[in-house]
């Protein structure tokens, strides 16, 4: 069982910066590939990026590719979300994931309870 518990959401302005975090319980941490989902109002859930269970290969979706870096400290069962250059579409409730699987799927085994971001124009 691994629990996830995200922080670092909140109010900001345009072209402002935001770093999320996911702390996970347990001490199988670097067993799981890591990821970072959102859902927009009215919108499906929505992949953001992923990082390999050693943290070498990460991922990212198109709209945020150059914007945002997903990074992890094993050490620390934490994996951080650097949000950059942040848009009003980026607004949204971010979810962390943990994969059992080598890389992140769309259906990971344990979910945070997510972390509300909103992006002002």
């Amino acid at each position: 069982q691994v629990q996830l518990v995200e922080s670092g959401g909140g109010l900001v302005q345009a072209g402002g910066s935001l770093r999320l975090s996911c702390a996970a319980s347990g001490r199988t941490f670097s067993s799981y590939a890591m990821g970072w989902f959102r859902q927009a109002p009215g919108k499906d859930r929505e992949f953001v990026a992923a990082i390999s269970r050693s943290g070498s290969d990460t991922y990212y979706a198109d709209s945020v590719k150059g914007r945002f870096t997903i990074s992890r400290d094993n050490a620390e069962n934490t994996v951080y979300l650097q949000m950059n250059s942040l848009k009003p579409e980026d607004t949204a409730v971010y979810y962390c994931a943990a994969d059992r699987s080598v890389l992140i799927t769309n259906k990971p085994d344990y979910w945070g309870q997510g972390t509300q971001v909103t992006v002002s124009s």
